[in-house]
């Protein structure tokens, strides 16, 4: 019994900081609380807490192997007192919370595939149709635009936190987008950086066709200028964050990508379309 006794006090201290962290994320303390649709701070907290999920799992499943152990008379179960037994299971209580850091930390996408709902992709076929080629003799490496519909309204410029050249509309559009990470989350705009922007050439493993990059419609965007491993179903957590406030403002995420590639955000068709109809390109 006292072994029994031991073991449910080792879970209960083990279990306490988990609920400690999702007790708020789960009951409002503020019933007139008006935040910003997207909380990047619950974000990382709730990453934070699957990680302390996966290690209280893997604790229980040591404990139960020592007490199988137990059982059989191979050994007894070592549980310190009191505080002490948090420790012993990998809590550091004294460790502080380093929100700031968790924007670079790597982690496994949710949903990949379902990351741009309704958005629908700007195919190569589709831009094709609609604006030409951004040029007729594209190869393999980035060259100049000469589609003169299209390079009338390329622009190089500073937007918010990166230097792009995109296409005019598409510049404003992401001005937008990293205005409103500004106001909501100042710590994550000062860490966005970018791999790229505009690149005329043919899409990687293609002879026919160009990619959104290759219209001045996409961008590669990173947190501290740190590469993504492409295809590898991960990305930075900040990314995942930059996504929702790309998508509100009809941009579609590499994340669904069959070949994940998390670092790219290109305008949709929905989108295209729409300044289309507008007469702005």
């Amino acid at each position: 019994m006292r072994l029994v006794s031991a073991i449910i006090l080792a879970v209960a201290i083990i279990l306490a900081p988990v609920l400690w962290y999702v007790f708020p994320l789960i009951v409002p303390l503020e019933e007139n609380f008006e935040g910003p649709a997207i909380d990047s701070g619950a974000r990382i907290e709730i990453e934070m807490l699957s990680q302390q999920m996966d290690d209280v799992r893997t604790r229980l499943e040591q404990l139960s192997l020592e007490v199988s152990r137990v059982q059989s008379g191979a050994g007894a179960v070592a549980l310190q007192p009191d505080g002490d037994a948090a420790d012993s299971f990998g809590f550091d209580s004294s460790s502080p919370n380093e929100i700031i850091d968790a924007y670079a930390q790597v982690v496994l996408i949710a949903n990949r595939k379902k990351v741009n709902r309704q958005l629908r992709l700007a195919s190569s076929s589709f831009l094709r149709e609609t604006f030409g080629l951004p040029r007729e003799d594209l190869t393999d490496k980035c060259q100049s635009m000469t589609n003169e519909r299209l390079e009338s309204k390329l622009v190089l410029e500073q937007v918010g936190p990166v230097r792009v050249r995109m296409l005019q509309p598409a510049v404003d559009s992401l001005r937008t987008v990293f205005e409103n990470i500004r106001k909501t989350d100042p710590d994550l705009y000062d860490r966005i950086n970018t791999a790229g922007s505009l690149c005329v050439r043919f899409i990687r493993g293609s002879t026919t066709s160009a990619s959104a990059h290759a219209y001045g419609l996409a961008v590669d965007l990173n947190i501290d200028g740190v590469l993504d491993t492409l295809g590898d179903g991960k990305t930075q957590l900040g990314l995942t964050i930059l996504a929702d406030f790309f998508r509100e403002e009809g941009w579609v995420w590499g994340a669904a990508w069959g070949r994940e590639d998390s670092m790219h955000f290109e305008v949709s068709r929905d989108k295209v379309e729409e300044w289309v109809a507008a007469g702005i390109l």
